[in-house]
């Protein structure tokens, strides 16, 4: 198979021109005209994981490699030395990211993660009807995302209605029409910000909440991979932090 057969494939699944203008979704490195021999599936990209990848493969992301423009290309920063992996092993890369969180990772994840049931999705957020005490909401969304801890901020005793964005989607508080968001990355400004609106915050951590991209992506893939007698490997990169509790590190 060509890369350009699944390229078409993946952009009928989740278009690539419904990506954000900032985003770098599509085909990242090699060639429409390159013969794929093997698909992994990741959310990002490391050393380590390319390693087990054999030359000729394509690979599937969720993050895009590159975002910005390349100046020089030196291998001292981490895009470039991944980079120059890639090339020498003749890797191709699709990454499929806002694209996708609109298509279906958000979705999934509140559903299928989370057990939340949808009201409605306005392109990244989806919405939820709940109507728990705080307290057991939180507790609840930690155990099913497998949180180490869990940060917060509590504006109202009850969650009445939930609003999701996986990742890091605090930029998005203006627009989020719920008294409780759930999203990653979230920074001490945000939650200034948040406790002004009043609306409360569960941080569900970036790597928490997209991870299972992988696994999303596999079931979406696997069926149209094996009729062209080829296989989906899920490949995954690791979590780059670690936390530490009283002298404990936890990975």
């Amino acid at each position: 198979m060509k890369v350009k057969e699944l390229y078409n494939f993946l952009n009928e699944l989740s278009p690539f021109d419904t990506q954000e203008k900032w985003d770098n979704s599509g085909l990242i490195v090699g060639s429409f005209e390159d013969e794929i021999k093997e698909v992994h599936i990741s959310l990002d990209l490391d050393l380590e994981m390319l390693e087990k990848v054999t030359p000729n493969s394509l690979i599937i992301t969720h993050h895009p490699l590159i975002f910005t423009a390349l100046k020089r290309v030196n291998f001292d920063s981490y895009s470039t030395k991944l980079l120059k992996v890639l090339v020498k092993k003749d890797i191709s890369l699709i990454s499929m990211h806002t694209n996708f969180d609109k298509s279906h990772l958000n979705k999934y994840v509140a559903q299928e993660i989370l057990g939340l049931k949808i009201d409605n999705t306005d392109e990244y957020i989806s919405y939820a009807t709940v109507n728990v005490d705080f307290e057991t909401f939180q507790k609840d969304i930690s155990e099913r995302l497998n949180l180490e801890y869990t940060k917060a901020v509590q504006c109202h005793d009850t969650v009445k209605k939930v609003a999701l964005i996986t990742g890091a989607g605090a930029s998005m508080l203006s627009e989020v029409k719920a008294d409780c968001f759930l999203t990653g990355d979230i920074k001490y400004h945000d939650a200034m910000e948040a406790s002004l609106r009043k609306i409360s915050l569960i941080d569900i951590g970036h790597y928490e909440s997209e991870h299972h991209f992988s696994p999303l992506m596999l079931g979406l893939c696997e069926k149209y991979l094996k009729k062209n007698k080829l296989k989906a490997i899920i490949t995954a990169s690791k979590n780059p932090f670690k936390f530490q509790y009283q002298g404990e590190t936890v990975e």
